[in-house]
């Protein structure tokens, strides 16, 4: 999955072929080092503990985790390109997890037509959220920060005071045994849907209209509107699939676990961006890939994952988590720095 130009836009001046090789080739060797450091960090693991981390059953484990965290980052990936941020992601997905759950318990049954409306059940909830977020920061003009950072508390709320704080178990067996359980020669389903979702995100990031108008929203939003395209329903699109994307998270949770998790999900916001910050996408906007992020997402799962297997006391994997934050968009900001030096 190649990338885009952060300076893409629907008119194109001659001489931006060259440029955009000569990003291309900068990002290419970024992605390199991104996927070095995650070996490097793997290997650290399987010295350390040979018999238990570089296993064939927490290979699955990891990639599993990673599933759900994956599919956030990539509606986090299209939101962070446009030089914004969610923070409801985390309270979104159990709202929408809450949704399903309820819907598939009050049809009963274990028909896949049950387990398809508890899916959709989930969808358009997380798709409401990203609406009224898109609405909110594209139209009303409050900073994302603010909006994302409302609908989160909003999102748990509106799942606490339905289920009254007691976490729903309910959940069709079938939707555990099939999607959250299930493989596929030997694979995951989880994980082929997360694949699945990165895919066609990066697809349509690199080689579609949309994804151009992403970047370029990110890296010169003045620049896109003059060109006549319509900068504020483009943004309300974008925190839209984030919210939608969300949502099939909250369904993803809800099946690997089959429950509801209400407070499982306290810090999934901060992984999420973590993993597309160390990704190589920029919190500034107009420069990333899809690429990057899926080996971005790798980097806190092995972390917290590696920290479970050595023994080390659960509150270190987070604080482990918001160090690399820091370094990611420490490292990112000399980037910036360095490029726009004469």
């Amino acid at each position: 999955m190649t990338t885009v130009d952060s300076s893409t836009t629907t008119q194109e001046p001659a001489s931006v072929p060259a440029w955009r090789a000569v990003g291309d080739r900068l990002r290419r060797g970024e992605t390199v080092r991104i996927f070095g450091a995650l070996v490097i960090l793997c290997a650290v693991f399987s010295i350390l503990r040979p018999h238990a981390f570089p296993t064939t059953a927490n290979i699955v484990n990891i990639a599993s985790d990673a599933s759900v965290l994956l599919v956030l980052a990539v509606g986090g990936t299209y939101v962070i390109l446009t030089a914004g941020i969610d923070l409801s992601v985390s309270g979104v997905l159990v709202f929408a997890g809450v949704i399903s759950a309820k819907i598939m318990a009050a049809l009963g049954g274990q028909s896949v037509g049950v387990l398809l409306l508890g899916l959709a059940a989930g969808l358009v909830s997380g798709l409401a959220w990203g609406l009224i977020n898109g609405v909110l920061v594209a139209k009303a003009r409050i900073p994302a920060l603010i909006v994302t950072l409302g609908t989160m508390g909003a999102s748990q709320g509106a799942a606490l005071l339905i289920t009254n704080g007691v976490d729903v178990r309910d959940v069709p067996f079938n939707l555990v045994l099939s999607v959250g359980s299930g493989k596929v020669a030997g694979v995951p389903w989880l994980v082929v849907i997360a694949l699945a979702v990165a895919i066609a995100g990066g697809i349509v990031l690199s080689q579609t209209r949309f994804g151009r108008y992403t970047y370029a929203a990110g890296s010169n939003a003045e620049a896109l509107r003059r060109t006549g395209v319509a900068s504020a329903r483009h943004l309300i699109k974008v925190y839209a699939v984030a919210g939608l994307l969300a949502g099939l998270a909250g369904y993803l949770s809800l099946a690997r676990f089959a429950t509801t998790t209400l407070g499982g999900h306290a810090t999934d916001n901060l992984s999420t961006i973590a993993a597309v910050v160390i990704g190589g996408t920029s919190l500034f906007g107009g420069r990333g890939t899809m690429i990057g992020t899926v080996i971005g997402v790798f980097i806190p799962t092995v972390l917290q994952n590696g920290f479970v297997v050595l023994g080390v006391q659960a509150f270190w994997q987070q604080v482990a988590v918001g160090v690399v934050l820091i370094a990611a968009v420490y490292l990112d900001q000399m980037r910036r720095a360095a490029r726009q030096r004469p």
